[in-house]
């Protein structure tokens, strides 16, 4: 009898846990098909190609150009990639190559802070310094007139959000190349710089590439602090210094007042849907960056 009931009882514990991997695994196909379906009143009556690239936001006339918002999502997400990229990536080679352990443990607990600060948070410190800083200092020092609220200040704002999560992926990146490959290195006469510019550097360019796109993935989809400072102007930007309007932000100011109104929910939706896409496309070209960098 005691036999039998262990049997049972691994049988159970076996049986829950297949079943949360498959919700787990299943989870992204199931937001997909739930979007696809609130999507589909707004796709069945415009096409794809329409939707992705008219420049016309007009719900009230039934004109649904999300172009605008594509390009100020990326516009953002890409500057703020282009600021965060150099800072992360030196960090995480000084903390691992060149300083003691001790810092590297000074160093964790302040990026997990920064990264536990709730995006409002970042979003008011934009509005109280960044947007000020552009509108008075380096609008008028490049003879740029600006009210500070731009893509430039959306993508300081989210450069500083995103590099505690970049950062953590380059430092256990960093720390997992064998310490032998660098040994060999020196024993060759290669100097420090050489050895991380040369070897290490190559060894880990799969991971630092995962790192950076889960970052791309992380930034595009980012939502409460770029609205606060972003502008929130449906228009294409034609410099960093101009508003804009991102897709998150699209869906934050619009969601709840439009639940009565079927055709502009369904654009909504869809809008959730390109975030997913996206998301997801990202998320699985980095993985194979990671399985490669594992690999070899």
């Amino acid at each position: 009898m005691y036999l039998l009931n262990r049997v049972q009882r691994h049988r159970v514990n076996s049986t829950w846990m297949v079943i949360s991997l498959a919700l787990v695994a299943f989870l992204p196909f199931l937001l997909f098909i739930g979007l696809y379906l609130k999507s589909a009143m707004l796709l069945r009556d415009y096409s794809l190609f329409d939707l992705v690239f008219s420049k016309i936001w007009k719900p009230s006339s039934g004109q649904f150009g999300f172009y605008p918002f594509i390009v100020g999502s990326v516009w953002v997400t890409m500057l703020a990639m282009i600021i965060t990229a150099p800072v992360c990536l030196l960090t995480a080679i000084y903390v691992t190559q060149y300083t003691r352990k001790f810092v590297l443990r000074i160093m964790h607990p302040a990026i997990d802070i920064l990264a536990g600060i709730p995006s409002v948070v970042y979003g008011l410190w934009g509005i109280l310094v960044i947007v000020p800083f552009i509108s008075r200092y380096l609008g008028p020092w490049l003879e740029v007139k600006t009210m500070g609220y731009s893509i430039l200040a959306a993508a300081f704002v989210l450069s500083i959000m995103i590099i505690p999560f970049v950062l953590n992926i380059l430092i256990e990146i960093f720390k997992a190349i064998p310490v032998e490959l660098k040994e060999a290195t020196w024993s060759l006469g290669a100097t420090e710089w050489q050895t991380i510019k040369h070897v290490l550097l190559r060894k880990a360019l799969p991971g630092i590439i995962a790192a950076f796109g889960f970052g791309l993935a992380r930034a595009f989809g980012e939502t409460m602090a770029v609205l606060m400072v972003v502008g929130n102007v449906v228009k294409l930007p034609k410099s960093v210094f101009d508003p804009g309007y991102t897709l998150p932000a699209l869906i934050a100011n619009n969601y709840g007042e439009m639940l009565s109104i079927p055709k502009y929910d369904s654009a909504l939706m869809f809008a959730a849907l390109l975030l997913l896409v996206v998301s997801l496309f990202f998320n699985l070209v980095m993985h194979f960056f990671i399985v490669k960098f594992n690999k070899y």
